[in-house]
């Protein structure tokens, strides 16, 4: 399955070596990251390292480990999507338009996201943390 993520779930694998960093890292997805998400991820850069309490060094080496796991979709092949996916976002949060392409890139892609304002869109399936985990749990032999 080709799963585009949204920030929050990397962030929130940044911040502290949780179950969101497990699947990451031990799940069978593939996972993909548009590239202007890089930009909100540096961003957010002093936001993870205060709340985590890493050092720079490791959050840079945090942040090189779990890049391993994604494969990040360059703008040039989300700009076929872009304005489908503008249209589809402008009253709900327009900067996360470049998600939406990246999923539109993707044959039968899905978006892993906590972030509610994408289940007011219905062009694109959305997975939360938890059914992310859940879908990693079933494949795990008993």
């Amino acid at each position: 399955m080709i799963v585009v993520v949204d920030v929050n779930p990397l962030i929130s694998a940044l911040i502290r070596d949780s179950y969101t960093r497990r699947i990451f890292a031990g799940a069978d997805f593939d996972f993909c990251l548009p590239e202007p998400a890089l930009q909100k991820i540096r961003k957010y850069k002093q936001y993870i390292i205060d709340k985590s309490g890493l050092s720079e060094l490791e959050y840079l080496a945090i942040l090189h480990s779990l890049l391993r796991f994604i494969r990040i979709i360059p703008v040039e092949d989300l700009q076929q999507h872009f304005k489908e996916a503008k249209k589809i976002m402008e009253h709900i949060d327009p900067e996360d338009a470049a998600f939406i392409a990246a999923a539109l890139s993707q044959e039968n892609a899905v978006i892993w996201s906590d972030d509610a304002h994408f289940d007011k869109q219905n062009k694109v399936k959305v997975l939360k943390t938890k059914n992310m985990a859940e879908l990693c749990t079933e494949k795990t032999p008993g």
